[in-house]
């Protein structure tokens, strides 16, 4: 949404602001109902923020509506990586299996109608919070591994088989075989569910559940209404702009005030370091109501690193550890975007300089995979693309309290990329390890990875002992150390920065 159209105002906007757009900047006064007058001119004021609501809404709906349907072009001699699985789209298997995993991701995006935000009369976020959504998104990734089995895709996309339906009363005889069972209740009979029929069932049920936990209500453990109350400690509101690294303490707070997810715990990281003994404290944390005085490990982590790649720009050494964080299938994306506009990257089309990881499936293939590949890395140079997901596309809010509420909208079926030339600097990287083994694991592919820009300064680092401050008591660090920029050390100017990052 471009600022100078918007019903909203930012007080430091820049004249090279004109040109970005996406982006609703609203006053205090705009979203704080207490500063209104009683009476008449009170109501007036609301009602014309309830429809400068509606014109953000329908704005955003007519723009990405459109965008959304225009898909986008991909090379398929180049292949395509996406959280950890490698796909080359030459070949029809990885196209169909790349289309699901890529639909079976959760897309969470403006809603328009919810109930009113705590504080304000906003029944929408669009114009603010698409940070908040991409930060929704890699949480809800992490939930899909730490409760799906490995590889789960989303079965909406698959036909239903006769192990699900009703079948009309017809009683067989009576030496007919056993493969049969009668459900209860009136000309009713079914047959006896396959047991990938019933894990499917499970899983459907679990995914559903998930889904629910975004949905925009105030009820809901990771909704956007529980996000912008939590965000509130941290001196934000509805309808201020969140950056990647205030959205990732929103996130940890989230989960530790959750019930439902009692054996997670979110670690964010502190000024590009992961400390391993308050990461392996969180998972000896007992469960409560668990056994004490052991030192069994109970709870998984989400691992979040709040970095900035660059000053105003994308400082070119990154781009080959953002490729090989993609690839690892412990990464579960990345909260960035371009500049005022978030997204979250969720792969790449393109190669690593390191050996490709090809599917095991291919082994009888290996001439076809072969010639694939070298054509893929004569590709490369001219193809190489971030994945994303963009939140901007503005719904209606689904009423997820009913039964069956339709799932449809929170997924997309329409795989997106930008360049990485586009990508802005600030970003927050998101991992997940399931046990202790896993984070070790976890800490080894990390660390290959960030071996490229090793050389003349990492991302992030991991580091042995705890933190100076503890862990609950962490805030977003406004400590500012030096990034190596066009082969020399220079001083970053922060007044436009994204966020309250930390330099490299």
């Amino acid at each position: 949404m471009n600022p100078s159209s918007s019903s909203g105002r930012c007080d430091s906007q820049s004249p090279e602001d004109d040109h970005m757009d996406d982006w609703l900047y609203l006053s205090s006064d705009s979203v704080d109902p207490r500063g209104l007058e009683v009476g008449r001119d009170g109501r007036e004021s609301e009602d014309r923020g309830k429809l400068k609501s509606k014109l953000v809404s329908a704005w955003n709906s007519v723009k990405y509506g459109w965008s959304l349907k225009q898909k986008s072009h991909f090379n398929k001699s180049s292949p395509v990586t996406m959280l950890g699985h490698s796909y080359l789209l030459s070949l029809q298997l990885d196209r169909e299996h790349f289309r699901r995993s890529f639909t079976s991701l959760l897309w969470l995006t403006y809603r328009r109608g919810f109930t009113k935000l705590g504080g304000c009369s906003l029944t929408t976020d669009s114009g603010w919070g698409c940070v908040l959504r991409t930060g929704q998104m890699l949480l809800a990734q992490g939930l899909f591994l730490h409760l799906m089995p490995p590889d789960w895709t989303w079965s909406s996309s698959l036909p239903l088989v006769k192990d699900d339906m009703d079948l009309p009363e017809n009683r067989p005889p009576a030496d007919a075989g056993s493969g049969w069972s009668f459900v209860e209740g009136p000309k009713k009979r079914g047959r006896k569910l396959s047991l990938g029929s019933c894990l499917d069932r499970r899983m459907d049920f679990t995914h559903r559940r998930v889904v629910s936990w975004f949905g925009d209500h105030p009820s809901t453990p990771f909704g956007v209404h529980q996000l912008v109350e939590l965000g509130k400690s941290s001196g934000k509101k509805a309808g201020d702009w969140y950056g990647p690294s205030i959205v990732a303490h929103i996130l940890r707070k989230a989960v530790a005030a959750s019930v439902e997810l009692p054996n997670l715990a979110v670690y964010v990281a502190q000024d590009c370091t992961v400390y391993k003994e308050d990461v392996k404290r969180l998972f000896e944390r007992p469960l409560p109501g668990g056994p004490t005085g052991t030192s069994q490990p109970w709870k998984s982590v989400i691992i979040l690193v709040p970095v900035r790649l660059g000053g105003q720009d994308l400082n070119p050494t990154y781009i080959s550890c953002v490729k090989k964080l993609l690839a690892l299938k412990c990464c579960i994306g990345i909260i960035g975007g371009k500049p005022k506009h978030s997204l979250f990257f969720v792969g790449f089309q393109g190669t690593c300089t390191t050996l490709y990881r090809w599917p095991h499936y291919y082994s009888a293939q290996l001439l076809v995979v072969s010639c694939s590949l070298v054509l893929a890395l004569a590709c490369c140079a001219i193809d190489d693309h971030l994945l994303y997901l963009d939140p901007h596309y503005c719904q209606p809010t689904v009423d997820i309290t009913r039964e069956n509420f339709p799932l449809e909208s929170f997924h997309c079926k329409y795989p997106r990329k930008m360049a990485f030339t586009r990508m802005d600097p600030s970003c927050t990287i998101g991992f997940y390890a399931k046990g202790e083994k896993d984070f070790e694991a976890l800490c080894s592919d990390v660390n290959a990875a960030l071996s490229t820009s090793a050389e003349k300064y990492p991302m992030f680092i991991f580091a042995e002992g705890h933190s100076q401050e503890e862990e609950g008591n962490c805030t977003p660090s406004n400590n500012i150390t030096r990034i190596l920029r066009n082969n020399t050390l220079k001083r970053s100017d922060t007044n436009n920065s994204m966020d309250e990052f930390v330099l490299l």
